[in-house]
Order: structure tokens, then sequence, then C-alpha cells
């Protein structure tokens, strides 16, 4: 079978820059720009010159340091943007000039306030004179899928013959349909006599949310370039995303045959990422490919399926794209073979009717929790294991603490039918308790680790304090939770204390002090 390679055209730092937002300086650009040359693209459109300085600059210094992919610059179909356009690029290894001119009676009516005959003459000039700055020259006929096939033809037929080496057929303002769009791209393929002499590229937008399924209809029926943004960044709703079309390619091959792309696919977790953090715009969790949540399980049905045999739930191995693994999520939802095999990694050994019982304790607390960390289910286990006794109870506490009054705290303690009382000064208000749950206990360990979270929503949120302390070498983890946050501290510290002296911590559980200190936390 014949191999074609699909040339991937990304335009992040130009289209997807467009993203409301996501504003990017000259550094800020060229470091996406590096890591998309390791990513593997072909093609990166480093700016539109004409339309700053900033954007010029930023051209010619993506220009200076990129070796491998071709380094496009936008331009409107006039000489000072091609003459802009040029200048950028100067410096670029392969550089690439990328014509636009719009050609949809919409925009020939309310926009150009053009006819047919000048807009057609308006894009052959700026292709022979773009050709004259350079030998790679790519045009783009705007609004291309709500353009009249006839005039369409004639345009793509004309440029080519101009000396554009690429035709870009953009979907800009998302209003295909895959069966439509594919069917442009055909017609294109069909029809146009010298289409051969050039690469038929698309650009698709998701105002429909067909971004992607546009670009993959138009590549089926001899699109051989692709033009996208990672994360699918973009105009309004966005452009086709880059990952999910090389991964559809790659992973469809019984659709896409022969098909194929020189993306590093290892890259693309690591390339959402360094972009999400440059522009701003976060990625949604459940984001194909590259959202933190695709090779997450939390149903008990599916975890059961992933822990047997991954491709049960999954068609895509998480380390092609640059995840470490899958994750399992633990929460209510979850069975027990997750539940199991989890608890068995944190290094725990329990009998059947050990884990029957723990399993019902994570249910319970996965009804209150939306996530279960792993240090939750050291307390679920060791609350089974190691019965802890209320050797010291929190009976009250009364803190005073301001801006400029430095923190005093008074705790009481029941222990052993007597109650205990301290009073002591702290860095703030919680640290103020801890000094004077010592004083009152007699107990005094070192804070490791302090958390607070909110079990529930809105004003009178369940809050949850988790301590971790280390007495004598090993470190205890302690819980309370109150709707008042320094309570809920409290309690989490008398727990902690609770725990050190309950008969046989660490017996039952066959874990040791060092195993607890390695893996506490690992979620």
């Amino acid at each position: 079978m014949k191999k074609e390679k699909i040339l991937i055209f990304d335009t992040t730092l130009r289209d997807g820059e467009q993203t409301p937002g996501a504003g990017l300086n000259v550094n800020e650009k060229l470091k996406i720009a590096l890591q998309l040359e390791n990513l593997g693209v072909d093609i990166m459109e480093a700016g539109f010159p004409r339309t700053s300085k900033g954007d010029l600059e930023a051209v010619k210094t993506v220009s200076r340091h990129i070796k491998r992919s071709v380094v496009c610059g936008l331009a409107r179909a006039t000489k000072k943007d091609i003459d802009d356009a040029a200048e950028a690029l100067k410096k670029a290894k392969k550089p690439r000039i990328h014509v636009f001119l719009a050609t949809s009676k919409i925009h020939m009516k309310y926009k150009l306030k053009k006819a047919e005959e000048e807009i057609l003459r308006t894009a052959v000039d700026a292709v022979k004179y773009a050709r004259r700055k350079l030998p790679d020259v790519e045009f783009s006929p705007e609004d291309a899928s709500r353009t009249e096939p006839g005039f369409l033809r004639k345009v793509v037929e004309e440029v080519i013959k101009a000396g554009a080496r690429t035709v870009n057929i953009p979907d800009t303002v998302g209003y295909a349909v895959p069966v439509e769009f594919g069917s442009t791209i055909k017609m294109l393929k069909d029809t146009v006599p010298n289409i051969e002499d050039a690469v038929i590229s698309v650009h698709c937008h998701n105002d429909l949310g067909l971004g992607v399924s546009n670009s993959l209809a138009a590549v089926l029926n001899g699109a051989r370039q692709v033009e996208c943004t990672v994360n699918g960044l973009g105009e309004r709703a966005g452009n086709a995303a880059l990952e999910e079309i090389v991964m559809a390619i790659k992973m469809r091959k019984d659709i896409f045959k022969g098909l194929y792309t020189d993306i590093k696919t290892e890259e693309l977790y690591k390339t959402s990422k360094l972009v999400s953090k440059l522009t701003g715009i976060i990625v949604q969790p459940n984001k194909s490919i590259i959202g933190e949540n695709a090779f997450c399980h939390e149903s008990g049905i599916h975890q059961d399926g992933v822990l047997k045999k991954r491709v049960t739930y999954e068609i895509i191995r998480p380390q092609d794209v640059g995840f470490e693994g899958s994750k399992i999520v633990l929460g209510k939802l979850s069975g027990r073979h997750a539940f199991s095999d989890r608890i068995k990694k944190l290094g725990f050994s329990l009998s059947s009717d050990e884990i029957d019982a723990a399993f019902k304790r994570f249910k319970d607390l996965a009804d209150k929790k939306q996530k279960i960390y792993d240090d939750d289910l050291a307390a679920i286990v060791e609350e089974g294991l190691d019965a802890v006794q209320e050797m010291y109870k929190l009976k009250d506490f009364e803190v005073v603490s301001g801006k400029k009054t430095k923190p005093v705290a008074t705790v009481k303690l029941y222990h052993q039918g007597q109650e205990t009382e301290a009073r002591a000064t702290g860095d703030g208000p919680v640290d103020a308790c801890f000094k004077a749950i010592e004083k009152a206990s007699g107990e005094k360990g070192k804070l490791v680790d302090y958390r607070v979270g909110a079990v529930t929503s809105g004003k009178d949120a369940l809050g949850e304090a988790s301590v971790k302390i280390q007495f004598d070498g090993r470190i205890v983890v302690g819980r309370g939770t109150s709707t008042d946050v320094i309570e809920a501290s409290l309690r989490a510290y008398v727990n902690a204390i609770n725990r050190v002296h309950s008969s046989g911590y660490g017996g039952k559980t066959r874990k040791t002090a060092k195993s607890l200190r390695g893996k506490a936390r690992k979620a």
C-alpha cells in the first residue's frame, strides 16, 4: 500500500493567539515554536507581521531559531502585507508566505465591496507578487465553505497558475458539516485541472463543534495538509485540535489507510501543558487526548475492566501521548477491585474480610468527598485495623487573633477523666492552637504536612483538616472535620495524638513507619 504523509500546519502562534485573553510575547512565542518543532510539525504559522511591530518581531525571532519546520507568515492580498511577511521571514531556513483573500458572496458584498472579477484579479496578482519574494506561497480563499462552488474552482485554478504551491480551503466560520466539506474537497480534486500542482490544505473552525470532523473528512477526500492548533485554540470556539487530528489518523489506520504524520505523539501532553501555561487558557479536564481526565477511570465497571485488560476501556496507551499511565480515580462510583488494587499499591496487606470492612468505610467517605486521596485510604485502613482509643478529647478552645494582635490560643482537653488546659502563642491562630495542644497533652511532634479542604460547598461548608505529624521517627496522619476550620485543625491534631497512643499501632497493618513516609500521598 502506498503511504502518504499528511502535513501538519500548526497555527497556534497566529490563529491560536487570537483566542481572547491568550496574548503571547516574543519570548513566549519562541518557547512554543521550539516545542512545536520538537513535536514534529511540518509548518508553523508564526504570526501576522503586518498587524503589529510585536508580531513582526515575533516572526523574525522564530525564523532565526527554527531549523527543521517551515516558518510561515500570514498576509492579506496587498503588497504592504506581503512585504512585511517577506521581511520577517528573511532569516528563516524554510520560509513561506500565506496570502488570503475572502471569496464568499457575504464577504465580497459586506466586507470587501468588490465583484468576483476584481477578487480573482487581486488574488492572482498577490500570489504572483509573493512568488517574486519567496518560492513557497500558500493561498487561502477565506470563507471558502460559503463560496459559490464555480467561483471557488476558478480561484483555486488561477492561483495555482500564478504560483501557489499550497491552496488552503478554510471553513472560516465553522459553517460546514463533514459530508458537505468532504464533498467540496473531492469536487476540487476532481474538477480543477491543475490541482495536482499544489497541495490541498484545510483550515476548519469549531463553531459547530465539527472542526476536527471536517478536517478528517477533507483528508479522506484528498486534502494532504491540515491546519490546526494545540488544544484547539483560536477565534470564537477555536480551531480543529492538532492532537485530535493526529491521533485519529494514527489510531484508525483501517480508515486512514496508508496515511501518516510525522508528529511525535509522546510530546503531545507536554506541548499542551506548555501552551496552556503560556496562554493562560486552561484545558478542560475531559478534553480528549490531553485532558487531565482523558485516561482517568472512576466507574467501578470501567476500573475493573482496565485493571484486567487496558484495551477494554482505553483505545490509546496513555504513554503514547505523554502521560505516565492510566489513573484509577477513587470515588463513590468505584468498585471493590479498584479499591483493593490501590490498597495493595500503598503497601497494605489485608485479608478479604478486612478489605470488605475498609471498602464499606471508603464508600461512606466517598458519599461525602468528591475525591479520595491515598492519605484518606491510609486513614480508612488504619481506622479499621488500629482501633483508635480517644485518650484525648477536645473539650473547648478559644483563639484571639488579628492583624495587629499576636495569636493566642487556649485549649481544654479531656484525658483519662481529667481536664487539662494550656495557653500558647504562635505565628498564626492554627500554629498557636497546635502549640497549646502540645502543652496540654505533653505530646510534642513535628508537623510535616497540614491541609485544609471543604467536604461540601456553600457558606456552611464542612471543613476537613488533615495533618501529618512525626512522633519519634514515625509519621502519623490525623483528621478532623467541622464547619470551623480552626476546630477541624484542632480535632485533626488530637486525632493524630490518639493514633500514637492507640495500642498495636503499626502492628495489624503490617506497614512500617518508613513505608508510610514513602508512600502516603501519591494521588
